[in-house]
Order: structure tokens, then sequence, then C-alpha cells
């Protein structure tokens, strides 16, 4: 059986543990790093983030797509997505 995802509490809390800080100065780092990335994606650039991956921005094209209730064809226009590529020594580290 699956696993909970971690919390932002407990990932405040861990990271706190793992810098040897209190979690008010883990929780801040944790908030800068989520801001600088969105920034940075949000303007169409990427962020990577040593040890986990890398996230940006893809756009989508225009397309035809069905909906599946219906089978009806229905015109979406073109938009973007965050995509994220993980870093190899995550996968390593997980499938090692």
């Amino acid at each position: 059986m699956a696993q909970k995802p971690m919390t932002k509490t407990q990932l405040v809390a861990a990271l706190a543990d793992e810098m040897g800080s209190d979690k008010k100065t883990a929780s801040a780092a944790l908030d800068a790093i989520a801001s600088v990335v969105t920034k940075e994606v949000s303007n169409g650039g990427a962020a990577t983030i040593p040890g986990v991956g890398k996230v940006y921005c893809r756009e989508r094209p225009a397309r035809m797509v069905r909906n599946p209730a219906t089978g009806e064809q229905i015109h979406k226009d073109a938009d973007k997505v965050v995509k994220v590529t993980i870093a190899k020594a995550l996968k390593d580290s997980v499938n090692g």
C-alpha cells in the first residue's frame, strides 16, 4: 500500500532537523525556494534543484480533444504546462 505524501509541516520539521535549525527558519527557506522556482518558471525559464530535478514550463499546441461522456470533439486552445524532469541521482537512489 502506498505511503501518504509528506505534508508541509512534516517537511519543515525534517528540513529543520537536517539543517540543525528551528522550524521558522526552515519554513522561510522552503517558502523562498518555492517562490524563486515559481517566478523563474512563470517567466518561461527553468529551475534546477540539485539532487531533485529540473522544473520548467512547456507549451502545448492547440488541439482537438474528446469529451469522454458524450464523445463530442472539442477544440482546446494552446496552453502551458509545468513539467518536472527527475534528477538521475534521485532515480538511482530509488531504484538502487
